[in-house]
């Protein structure tokens, strides 16, 4: 497994942007309709604790997924560091995104057509909560997302229903990039992708068909948990490729000293890297 090696800070200002699944984050009480039955609500022990990690995550930027509500949210990322952006759509499983409070936030609609699921299905997808940052010299378009799961390394023409819909939701990306290369404006996606991308899989192609993409993933292992190819992912366009600080990328992993406790917290870890904005 590759290593993550530490580098000389750049003399330049720099951001770091993060994307953190929280495994259902939810103050719902355990047996609520709307949570699978094996789903438990953390307590205030577990909340500390990630708030902990937060800190030591130490971000200007953090895209979430899996986050119940704002005010849960503002636990581990308080108000006074950071400002919070939701998804409005109507799920448990929310993306947002937590932003350092000295920089500008320009909301966009939600990519509320990452729901490929029709009205009357029983469940729904996630939107895409899509804002631009700024410092009041550069900005950058940001899109957070949580992809379908059950289709992480099968062919896009796999006919499982999780793959076909993960195809349908990669086809209105590769729009929102689209749009976002034909305007030359830099631009993130992150998220939860729920799918190994590499720089040869067939969707990760598909997503660059109107211009190049930096997958900061690329050729790397993730020490969470042990080790696996990841799935979540950062992804710059445009002029932001070329902000990427040189050996960032970093996970944060738990300390597993107590595995019990550790698995309280997530069964995702903070992925970041750092930007150097002009």
């Amino acid at each position: 497994m590759p290593a993550f090696w530490a580098v000389p800070a750049a003399q330049c200002r720099t951001i770091k942007i993060s994307t953190w699944n929280l495994d259902w984050l939810t103050d719902r009480p355990a047996g609520d309709p709307a949570l699978p039955p094996d789903v438990r609500p953390r307590d205030p022990d577990d909340l500390r604790r990630l708030a902990a990690y937060a800190t030591r995550l130490d971000a200007d930027l953090v895209g979430f997924e899996e986050v119940d509500s704002a005010p849960l949210a503002a636990k581990l990322f308080p108000p006074g560091r950071y400002r919070i952006v939701m998804a409005g759509d109507h799920v448990v499983q929310h993306s947002g995104m937590a932003v350092a409070s000295g920089l500008t936030i320009e909301r966009h609609p939600d990519l509320a057509t990452l729901d490929v699921y029709p009205p009357d299905a029983p469940h729904h997808l996630r939107a895409g909560v899509d804002v631009t940052i700024g410092d009041g010299t550069a900005s950058l378009r940001i899109l957070v997302v949580h992809l379908k799961a059950g289709c992480r390394d099968a062919p896009p023409g796999d006919r499982r229903p999780a793959c076909r819909a993960l195809d349908r939701q990669m086809a209105v990306l590769r729009d929102w990039i689209t749009e976002r290369q034909d305007e030359g404006v830099p631009f993130a996606v992150m998220g939860d992708f729920n799918r190994e991308l590499t720089p040869a899989d067939p969707f990760m192609r598909a997503l660059q068909d109107d211009g190049p993409l930096t997958l900061v993933t690329a050729g790397r292992a993730t020490p969470c948990w042990g080790g696996a190819y990841f799935i979540d992912h950062l992804l710059l366009g445009n002029t932001a490729r070329n902000w990427l600080q040189p050996g960032s990328l970093r996970v944060l992993t738990y300390d597993q000293r107590d595995p019990a406790q550790a698995w309280r917290l997530s069964d995702h870890c903070p992925v970041s890297v750092r930007l150097a904005m002009p």
